[in-house]
């Protein structure tokens, strides 16, 4: 794990706040790497070219960042990796891709596991519910679920109803 780069309760200027920002870059190389954003909310975007972009969250923000690459013999990697921003002076994961790295909510590999996991995000639309606003606990459950082979319990409007109580009594 890394510390963000600036130091916690320092003053930040209106010209540094992009530096408080975790950027996704988005690489799109037809039948050879594909890095695209599952859901999220971003708040800024700058496309570089016609195959790349990147794509900036505010601290606090989850989002869901999906990675698929292949060679001239088929899928070298398949993962998705949910993530929570973070702000200054927290602590992150590094990711690929991603700068400075994020709070690590899910992170799966493997086309099967993949798949699961955005079958999921699915059924948490199905719901009307953004899964950017889904409870992290579950994408954590989801995640030891999925990583011994079992079933997840699914997400549900109780549990999200929950979740967004549980958030405002301890905001």
């Amino acid at each position: 794990m890394k510390t963000h780069p600036h130091a916690p309760g320092g003053r930040v200027s209106n010209e540094t706040r992009g530096g408080d920002l975790t950027t996704v870059e988005i690489l799109w190389l037809e039948k050879r790497i594909e890095n695209r954003i599952r859901f999220g909310r971003p708040v800024t975007e700058k496309v570089l070219d016609r195959n790349r972009r990147l794509i900036s969250f505010a601290p606090g923000s989850t989002f869901a960042f999906v990675r698929w690459t292949s060679n001239d013999f088929g899928t070298v990697l398949s993962r998705v990796d949910i993530l929570r921003a973070v702000a200054p002076g927290q602590r992150y994961s590094t990711v690929p891709w991603i700068t400075p790295g994020g709070e690590s909510l899910l992170r799966l590999s493997g086309w099967p596991k993949v798949e699961r996991v955005l079958r999921l995000i699915d059924a948490v639309e199905a719901l009307g519910i953004d899964p950017a606003e889904a409870a992290p606990d579950h994408w954590h459950h989801v995640h030891n679920r999925l990583s011994v082979n079992e079933t997840p319990r699914p997400y549900t409007r109780s549990r999200h109803q929950a979740w967004l109580h549980r958030r405002r009594v301890t905001s």
